[in-house]
């Protein structure tokens, strides 16, 4: 009985976020011309935000705010939390109906964006050390 109660649970915190998460993918999608060169982490969220998905959140502009410390011009970071139903227009883009974090690089006219949802949910609540370690260097290569 515990087990079933346990696994209940589990399920019904894994699709309160109803996110749409896929493996780690770049797509790759044209700019304007006059963008200059940054990277930007975006974080997307619905109105039910579990404990995972707040870690996300959390542990992301921790990790944004660290590296601006630490010398990485403001101009060329920067973290975004996006409300999906109060930006429809750009949740669509991404492609996002739920929690979901993308990675984002506008080099010299071209966006590239990679789906980090699934890095997040697999390591933010429950190795947070391992997610902000991830997360920098991630980030680390995309400002090279």
């Amino acid at each position: 009985m515990k087990k079933a109660l346990l696994m209940l649970t589990l399920a019904i915190g894994l699709f309160s976020c109803s996110a749409k998460s896929s493996e780690s993918q770049t797509d790759a999608t044209s700019v304007a011309e006059d963008v200059k060169d940054h990277v930007e982490l975006i974080y997307f969220h619905g109105k039910q935000r579990c404990i995972t998905c707040r870690a996300i959140e959390k542990f992301s502009k921790e990790v944004v705010d660290s590296l601006v410390a630490t010398g990485v011009p403001a101009d060329e970071l920067s973290f975004k939390v996006i409300d999906i139903d109060e930006n429809e227009a750009l949740a669509d883009s991404y492609e996002v109906t739920g929690s979901s974090l993308f990675l984002v690089k506008y080099n010299g006219g071209q966006e590239t964006r990679d789906n980090l949802t699934s890095f997040g949910f697999g390591n933010a609540k429950s190795k947070p050390d391992v997610f902000k370690q991830g997360l920098t260097e991630k980030i680390e290569t995309a400002l090279k």
